[in-house]
């Protein structure tokens, strides 16, 4: 096997493990996005209430909604960060791309040099020689 099929395998690989932690990557910034979500709503749900409240329970929600304000705030954090790591990832994925592309021109380009002085060769052989290995004689 040729040392550019091996580069050019391991740049497909390497391309393939970008794509995929950056998959990875969005979907953990996507399953924060939607914890902050169900956080903000059952935070807003908490003082829905129909009827009168005690002072226990209205000092029980208003406990609730600090811890969850705090919680809130922690997530935004881990967003924010889950969010760089994906730009992070995405950065690394275009860089994989570049290279394996560039891998794969570099194998047509060595597999058309190689092709040209095939034809180069068979083209300075003398008529007979030429026939004889085209098969034409």
């Amino acid at each position: 096997m040729s040392r550019r099929h091996r580069v050019l395998r391991v740049r497909h690989v390497q391309h393939a493990m970008a794509v995929a932690e950056t998959a990875r990557a969005r979907d953990e910034a996507d399953g924060l996005a939607r914890n902050i979500d169900r956080l903000n709503k059952v935070r807003h749900e908490l003082f829905e209430t129909q009827g009168a409240a005690t002072g226990a329970s209205f000092a029980a929600m208003q406990e609730l909604a600090t811890r969850l304000e705090q919680a809130g705030r922690q997530l935004d954090g881990a967003l924010y960060d889950a969010r760089r790591k994906v730009e992070t990832k995405e950065g690394v994925t275009l860089a994989a791309n570049r290279e394996k592309e560039i891998a794969t021109r570099l194998k047509d380009r060595a597999r058309a040099t190689l092709e040209e002085w095939r034809e180069n060769k068979l083209a300075a052989l003398p008529r007979y020689r030429r026939m004889q290995r085209t098969g034409e004689g």
